[in-house]
């Protein structure tokens, strides 16, 4: 396929945006630059069509999770485009936000009330502002990825590597406030000891502890117990994040049906509204109304479309029951690829939730390896990446499709690493190693 306007674009956005793009997850060079299209001129169901017209099956990341209906599911949209004709905005308030406030505090019941935002990464701020609002705390413990603000990156501080034992490699604290040093600590999924240890020093000044209720693997018996019984001694918030988990395994917060216990906070965005922009923060009213204790406001969260398209989003996602069939398809993905590296001498991980896994191929130059896997399904029409979001458009005969695309890439795979030749069989550049998650 040729992609002469798509690698000019790049170029241009090169010269123009710095990163070239707006999320470190989608810059081609993630992928492999000088054959991952980079930009979409069309998409709809599982397909997208880039700038050169060439048209592909996506299997790769579906919007980084945030179409989990699929693209430009008809049902949103046409609610979306109501809203539009009606007014996104006005000197009132939308009656939209109250409308799925109730649906929210309905899904989960240990709830009372809800603030909104756009984006994950600015709930996620949100919630600990309103846990230290709360407690009067500053320190925070932490467990997993929640986004790109100061309060998190902090953690990189002082030694600037606090993140690659837990997490992730390379995330420089350029301009965090060095005032911040000493503010949050991350703690490894399934390891109590190492909250208990960051509990010992700052048990007096702990305002919340933060995690994801799951991710690469489940909860050992006892884990999350033991958290939520930190925090009730310790008088910290809790605090789950469900931006990635949130409607994939279930309609609300996976924490519903991964584990018994619930958070003080939650956090959602996403999924939540098919691609349009949508946050909710929502908990217990003790802690919401700690929000009042803050400043924190913003003329865009009152803006109608994205409570629209959440609405819409989450009626459609229960009454579809939208999560069962994406655990259906993950699951045929997810061993499709275990066969296949078994069949190809491949020494393979397969990992995540069934409806967002991934794999990884144990090599010298798994970069190249990703790389070469890219190439070799975008020849065949693919999106694709060692990633794969599941959404409600995929079908079996799509899963399928992939699998088949998937062994001629594996057998070209299997052959670059026996003959140690990736340079001779890549056309673009092998993949940067980038948001590398442990736990």
């Amino acid at each position: 396929m040729k992609i002469v306007k798509s690698l000019k674009m790049q170029d241009n956005a090169a010269k123009l945006i710095p990163g070239m793009c707006q999320l470190l997850s989608k810059r081609p060079d993630m992928f492999s630059q000088g054959v991952w299209p980079g930009y979409y001129s069309k998409a709809k169901g599982a397909y997208v069509w880039d700038l050169d017209g060439n048209k592909y099956l996506d299997m790769s990341i579906s919007g980084i999770g945030a179409a989990v209906l699929g693209y430009a599911d008809d049902e949103v949209d046409e609610a979306v485009k109501e809203a539009i004709t009606n007014g996104v905005v006005s000197s009132l308030n939308c009656s939209e936000e109250v409308e799925l406030a109730e649906l929210l505090c309905e899904l989960h019941p240990w709830a009372d009330m809800v603030r909104y935002s756009r984006s994950g990464g600015e709930a996620m701020g949100i919630a600990v502002r309103i846990a230290r609002a709360h407690t009067k705390r500053n320190r925070i413990a932490f467990c997993g990825y929640h986004g790109w603000q100061d309060w998190y990156l902090a953690a990189n501080l002082g030694t600037g590597n606090e993140l690659n034992e837990y997490l992730i490699e390379g995330l420089s604290p350029a301009c965090v406030p060095v005032s911040l040093a000493g503010t949050n600590f991350p703690f490894r999924y399934n390891h109590i000891e190492d909250l208990e240890a960051i509990v010992s020093k700052y048990s007096d000044d702990l305002a919340a502890i933060v995690m994801e209720p799951v991710r690469n693997m489940d909860a050992d018996p006892g884990f999350i117990e033991s958290i939520r019984e930190i925090a009730d001694n310790t008088g910290a918030v809790l605090i789950m994040d469900e931006i990635s988990a949130g409607f994939r395994i279930n309609t609300g917060g996976a924490h519903l049906v991964k584990h018994t216990v619930n958070p003080d906070i939650a956090v959602f965005a996403k999924a939540m509204g098919n691609g349009y922009a949508i946050s909710a923060i929502i908990g217990r009213e003790k802690f919401m109304q700690s929000a009042q204790d803050s400043f924190i406001s913003s003329t865009h969260w009152t803006e109608r479309i994205g409570f629209v398209a959440a609405l819409t989003t989450i009626k459609k996602h229960r009454r579809e029951n939208v999560s069962a069939h994406l655990i259906r398809i993950g699951s045929i993905v997810m061993d499709g690829w275990r066969k296949l590296g078994e069949k190809y001498e491949l020494e393979i991980h397969v990992g995540g939730m069934e409806p967002m896994g991934h794999f990884g191929i144990t090599c010298e130059d798994f970069p190249s390896v990703k790389a070469l896997y890219i190439q070799e399904m975008l020849d065949q029409g693919i999106l694709a990446s060692n990633l794969f979001y599941v959404n409600y458009a995929h079908t079996e005969e799509h899963a399928m499709q992939y699998i088949a695309a998937a062994e001629k890439a594996f057998k070209v795979i299997s052959k670059g690493i026996k003959n140690n030749d990736f340079s001779s069989r890549l056309r673009g550049k092998p993949a940067q190693v980038g948001f590398k998650r442990i736990n």
